[in-house]
């Protein structure tokens, strides 16, 4: 459902919960009440069992997300209420942090706050004719939520300096070679391309799924001797899990597991 209010419509698809940014008038950018919905959708998809993974979108066909609305990044919020800023920052981390797997279907052009949304996700797949860059710099803007941060991580600290020094566009299919986007598909394939990667993710056992990304995530910043000890231990705790049980036995029985999460 869209409403002015949030900006964002949500929808379950087969096993994923789709969030689309819906302000293609204005490519997409981010607003204050933007990123409330899409606080509100990850929620809603949390707490949702049927919902085994979130895909965050562009409304129309030209823009995934062109940045945030820069009038309302200049805008200070009332005394004792978050700003613009304070509300990315919650909204952002909550996806990056979000407990099943995301994947940005990237349907146009990707920008400063949108590159960095897609930053948050797990997996990107993108339309041939998406164009992404930082772009940050172009408007004398600096980047708050992972522009700096994290896309040196993704992509390589040359790569990264190069989009964050020029603000230039680059191809999907360059991103692509890059490390960021996992897949690019012609435009009319996008939705079906994305919900296919679902239904396999859907397939897996969500309590895998859930510790695999936690560890994956949670060993970027460790030494790797603390990465493999974490890894080993969240194993250990594993053996006694439902999910493992049931996959041996669909193994030696000869038939597709029926895993619960748990």
């Amino acid at each position: 459902m869209t409403s002015a209010r949030t900006e964002i419509r949500y929808d379950v698809r087969g096993a994923a919960a789709w969030i689309v940014l819906d302000r293609p008038a204005a490519m997409n950018a981010m607003t204050a009440t933007m990123l409330d919905g899409i606080a509100r959708a990850l929620d809603a998809a949390e707490a949702d069992p049927s919902v085994r993974a979130v895909v965050i979108t562009g409304s129309g066909d030209s823009a995934f997300c062109a940045g945030a609305d820069l009038a309302q990044v200049l805008t200070s919020g009332a005394v004792g209420e978050p700003d613009f800023l304070d509300r990315a920052a919650a909204t952002f981390g909550r996806l990056r942090d979000f407990p099943k797997p995301t994947i940005a279907a990237v349907n146009g052009l990707t920008l400063a706050g949108g590159l960095e949304l897609v930053l948050c996700c797990d997996l990107v797949v993108a339309v041939d004719s998406a164009r992404m860059g930082d772009a940050h710099a172009n408007f004398g803007v600096f980047p708050g939520a992972g522009g700096a941060a994290i896309l040196p991580r993704r992509v390589g600290p040359a790569r990264a300096k190069y989009l964050l020094y020029t603000g230039e566009q680059v191809s999907a299919v360059r991103m692509r070679e890059w490390g960021l986007v996992n897949d690019v598909v012609p435009a009319g394939e996008l939705h079906a391309a994305v919900g296919a990667l679902v239904e396999r993710i859907a397939a897996k056992s969500p309590l895998v799924l859930r510790q695999m990304k936690r560890v994956a995530d949670a060993a970027l910043d460790l030494p790797r001797d603390a990465a493999l000890a974490g890894e080993l231990l969240t194993l250990r705790t594993h053996l006694r899990s439902h999910d493992l049980h049931e996959g041996l036995a669909a193994f030696r029985e000869k038939r597709a597991p029926r895993f619960e999460g748990r």
